[in-house]
């Protein structure tokens, strides 16, 4: 697939600098993706329920709305991938982004370059094909449905977000080997990112599929290995 190509959609850039925000309209428009603009947390979230965009770079510090309330708010009624900018590198800040459901985050000052190859990661990720369309009954309580990322749990529908998906799939073909984080990072996100990643998007998972996700009997964690999908008998329907 063709990240350039793939979508008419445009990239949201929020950021109440202005000389940021045509800095990067610059980049990706030199790069074929179409652009729009916002330089605030509520102009954001009016661009994204108006203009569905493929893609929001999010500023933390941005006026009215800073970009973790804009990010929360977002995830109300979005899976649209979002890519937070910030000039904080502390890991509790980038824990919390990605516990709001970022997919991705980057500390300014930053390379140009460097946004557009993890704009175009991201982009890879979400929009890749999930291979086969069978339903995966894991067992009397739990479905997946991978080819329309969502689940059923006790029969409720329960939707998942495209990470996500990745993630549950990678540990059910695993057929019940432990996976590293290492290995998990590599498989579903690939290089470059911090296995924080991995934590978050574990804990994500069993609060949706786990009956108590302190005591989680599907996603099992081997201390100082890695984690295993515990199947008690999947079948593709």
């Amino acid at each position: 697939m063709d990240v350039n190509t793939a979508s008419g959609r445009p990239i949201l850039v929020v950021d109440d600098e202005r000389n940021i925000r045509k800095a990067l309209e610059l980049l990706f428009r030199a790069s074929g993706y179409p652009v729009i603009e916002a330089e605030d947390g509520e102009a954001a979230l009016r661009q994204v329920e108006k203009l569905d965009p493929r893609l929001v770079l999010l500023d933390v510090e941005i006026p009215r709305l800073d970009g973790f309330e804009t990010l929360r708010r977002l995830r109300r009624d979005s899976e649209v991938p979002v890519i937070l900018l910030t000039v904080r590198n502390e890991d509790e800040d980038k824990d919390r982004g990605l516990q709001l459901g970022a997919d991705d985050y980057i500390t300014k000052p930053f390379r140009t370059e460097e946004v557009l190859l993890r704009v175009q990661a991201v982009l890879r990720r979400t929009e890749r094909f999930l291979p086969g369309t069978g339903v995966i009954r894991v067992d009397d309580r739990l479905q997946f449905h991978p080819d329309r990322q969502y689940l059923l749990v006790g029969g409720q529908q329960v939707s998942l977000r495209p990470t996500e998906c990745r993630l549950l799939q990678t540990l059910i073909n695993a057929n019940g080997a432990v996976l590293s984080n290492q290995q998990l990072l590599e498989l579903v996100w690939g290089p470059g990112y911090d296995e924080s990643q991995v934590r978050v998007y574990i804990n994500y998972l069993r609060n949706k599929i786990e009956s108590d996700s302190s005591n989680p009997q599907y996603i099992i964690n081997v201390r100082g290995q890695g984690y295993y999908f515990e199947n008690p008998g999947a079948a593709v329907a």
